[in-house]
């Protein structure tokens, strides 16, 4: 029986046969996974300790850069089966049940990352706009209960990557779809859709509205100013956290713009030639369906390496956050360099 387009190369359908050149993915996805592996384990990892061991009073902030750097650190421990997967040219020698697993960590891993990053500019936008409102409004607690919310909510929309998500043997090797069997590929175009906007669109639309709106407000020239020398003060600290501000701004829109968007564009224009070509042939030629495919499988990398961005937004967050980042670092030098006068000695 003939089986419709699927992620893997040759594709055939009972209308038409395309096959694909895309031997490329094989030094690509491994390569590109492996440096995401080891720099995103050490940054994350890094960003965890300070955290847990170095943070004495957590904020709403660090509450969701918490869940956030916990997401990202769940999926780079996942790499390593994709690297061997891809390094093996798609022969996956593990059971079924852990490629279900490592499927859904890596879609979990991505809205999750998109849901706590939105929370995060929502608590940015809340101090900035509504500075007398976020007293009442930002608090570690509210933010935990925020965090269980979006952890909900991922684990339930993401919940059908375990269903769709599966092995098979062809030929001598045995895949591990990305997406699904080729059977139900039309069922899962419907629930990736709906995912996407749900979980990407509406996010990113937000986000993009409370940094339109905070801008606005940080340019005003009145902002955060006073007078005297309390007001004189007021300006610095005003001028400090204005300046974290954009930082955070231009961090968070680079992990959309960089990570988040051009995998979510090229997966939908390739999902789309390939339901158009296995309704009919004649609409989408093999170029342009190869085309999109692996204009898709480029930018599935830089969808992983969200997680090495996120931590960079925690370092650079405020001097507090590199203050105990300072303090764990002398720390170790200073342990370092007594066991090594004691071997002296």
């Amino acid at each position: 029986m003939n089986i419709p387009l699927n992620e893997t190369g040759p594709a055939t359908n009972s209308g038409y046969h395309c096959k694909f050149q895309e031997d490329f993915k094989y030094i690509l996805l491994p390569v590109s996974y492996a440096l995401v592996f080891v720099v995103g384990l050490a940054l994350n990892a890094t960003a965890l300790f300070v955290m847990v061991f170095r943070t004495k009073k957590w904020k709403a902030s660090t509450v969701y850069m918490f869940n956030l750097t916990t997401c990202d650190t769940l999926y780079v421990l996942t790499l390593p089966f994709l690297i061997y997967y891809y390094a093996d040219e798609n022969d996956w020698p593990f059971s079924e049940p852990l490629c279900k697993i490592i499927r859904f960590l890596f879609y979990a891993n991505l809205y999750g990352s998109i849901l706590f990053l939105s929370c995060i500019s929502l608590h940015r936008f809340v101090g900035i706009c509504y500075p007398v409102r976020s007293l009442y409004w930002v608090s570690a607690r509210r933010a935990k209960l925020v965090s269980v919310a979006v952890w909900a909510c991922v684990l339930l929309c993401q919940a059908p990557i375990l269903y769709f998500s599966r092995t098979r043997d062809v030929d001598t090797e045995r895949i591990c779809y990305d997406t699904t069997s080729p059977e139900l590929f039309d069922d899962f175009l419907v629930y990736s859709s709906a995912v996407s906007v749900v979980m990407f669109a509406l996010p990113f639309m937000v986000v993009m509205v409370c940094y339109g709106l905070m801008v606005r407000k940080l340019l005003e020239p009145g902002w955060g100013s006073d007078g005297g020398a309390e007001g004189e003060r007021g300006r610095q600290s005003a001028q400090k956290y204005k300046q974290k501000s954009v930082k955070m701004i231009i961090i968070v829109l680079a992990a959309f713009m960089l990570c988040f968007l051009p995998f979510h564009l090229t997966r939908s224009l390739y999902y789309s030639f390939r339901y158009l070509k296995q309704m009919d042939p004649s609409q989408i030629s093999c170029k342009m369906l190869e085309g999109s495919s692996i204009a898709y499988k480029v930018t599935r990398p830089f969808a992983s390496a969200n997680s090495c961005v996120d931590p960079i937004l925690y370092f650079l967050a405020g001097r507090d956050t590199r203050s105990n980042l300072t303090k764990t670092v002398k720390s170790k030098l200073l342990a370092r360099k007594f066991v090594t006068q004691s071997t002296e000695l």
